[in-house]
């Protein structure tokens, strides 16, 4: 291994899986329609969230930067616990309204954060050249976290026969994060004094770093994959059903109890390859030549193809493209990153990556209600094949025009 593997490195890896650990992430839009919400109203929802986060991002970037990343990731974790216990509970619209407010205020506290400390623990250890590699093992760590949630996840729907309980099992991993962090290095929080900038210097920083065309480039190309990947993940879910119902397996148990264990099976596989790909973006980087463009096309063309699949019900097809899609995000997630913390300075890391998340969730927003509105009106199937081509075809024409 190039880099060094210590005790901090384990913490980080076990911060990702702990954080991942989201039993209802593989339940989440069946839960919802379970609710007897409409995809419109999920979509609007998820809009929400990401508008909530979006509004959040860079006041809550130059706060951890300011302030302290420990205490932004604290306070996000707490709040995420806010809004696992309002999910248990929730019947109506209102109350998922407000669970995904504070999901979204949760989302903007924590994002950029860990990966700005990460990228500050690399830098004072003399390993900021193996970052892709590094912060590639950290993400396949959590995509381990997350192959165990959907694992779990499954078998508790398998013996209890309902989604609820899965929300509050998530509240055990998140407070155990709390503690996990709470014991990261100070060095790592920016309350030093020699090293803490104030919010004048930080706003001055992030200005200069987002007038470079290079920056823009790479927060563009992060964006708008990882928005598109956000935005419609879970749209995965209802062909993960029609896979689990057309399996000759488990004849004769309830529908619901047999769609949860196999549905969990399906996201365990899943993540263990988004997994290999974190773990080997940095050597894949090394030899391909503009993996991230490619990557990035081969993403949306795979949402095309997945939704032309779903169309004329070949399930097992389009489970395969849309999977496709997951393994490009966990790809290009390291490769992005490692080129954005070659090009800004680590004191102002965490805001530019807010600035980041803030172009992202406003995509996300636009891409999540679009995708609603078009599968209640038109079907999933032709709302997917819409949006997919609609962003191939624009990131296609950027590329010729930027050469």
């Amino acid at each position: 291994m190039s880099f060094t593997q210590d005790r901090q490195y384990y913490k980080f890896c076990m911060y990702g899986f702990l954080k991942n650990l989201r039993f209802f992430d593989a339940f989440f839009l069946l839960y919802l329609k379970q609710k007897g919400l409409t995809y419109t109203e999920i979509g609007s929802l998820y809009a929400l969230r990401e508008i909530v986060t979006n509004l959040s991002e860079v006041p809550t970037g130059i706060f951890a930067d300011t302030f302290g990343r420990k205490k932004s990731l604290l306070l996000s974790f707490l709040v995420y616990i806010i809004s696992f216990v309002l999910f248990y509970f929730g019947h109506s619209y209102s109350i998922f309204l407000l669970a995904f407010i504070l999901y979204g205020i949760a989302d903007a506290l924590r994002s950029g954060t860990h990966k700005g400390m990460i990228m500050k623990y690399l830098k004072l250890n003399n390993e900021s050249k193996h970052k892709i590699a590094y912060y590639g093992h950290t993400r396949a760590c959590s995509q381990r976290g997350s192959a165990l949630s959907a694992l779990i996840a499954g078998l508790i729907v398998f013996y209890t026969g309902n989604y609820n309980q899965i929300f509050l099992l998530s509240i055990i991993p998140y407070l155990l994060n709390l503690i996990l962090i709470w014991t990261y290095p100070d060095e790592l929080d920016f309350v030093d004094p020699k090293q803490r900038h104030s919010i004048k210097q930080n706003l001055a920083g992030l200005w200069y770093a987002l007038k470079n065309p290079k920056v823009i480039a790479i927060i563009h190309s992060s964006a708008v994959f990882t928005a598109f990947q956000k935005a419609s993940k879970d749209y995965i879910q209802p062909v993960m059903k029609r896979v689990a119902l057309a399996l000759p397996v488990l004849i004769g148990i309830a529908t619901t109890k047999k769609n949860g264990l196999l549905i969990g099976i399906m996201y365990t596989l899943l993540y263990l390859l988004t997994a290999t790909a974190s773990k080997y973006a940095g050597i894949l980087t090394g030899k391909f030549k503009n993996l991230s463009y490619k990557s990035l096309i081969i993403g949306f063309a795979l949402g095309v193809i997945g939704g032309y699949f779903y169309k004329i019900h070949a399930w097992t097809w389009a489970l395969l493209a849309l999977s496709g899609i997951y393994v490009m995000q966990s790809l290009r997630k390291p490769i992005l990153t490692g080129y954005l913390a070659d090009e800004v300075p680590n004191e102002i890391l965490t805001s530019v990556l807010s600035a980041e998340s803030l172009y992202r969730t406003l995509l996300t927003a636009l891409i999540a209600l679009a995708l609603g509105v078009l599968a209640d009106t038109y079907g999933l199937a032709t709302a997917f094949m819409g949006i997919s081509g609609l962003l191939l075809g624009i990131s296609v024409l950027i590329h010729r025009k930027k050469h």
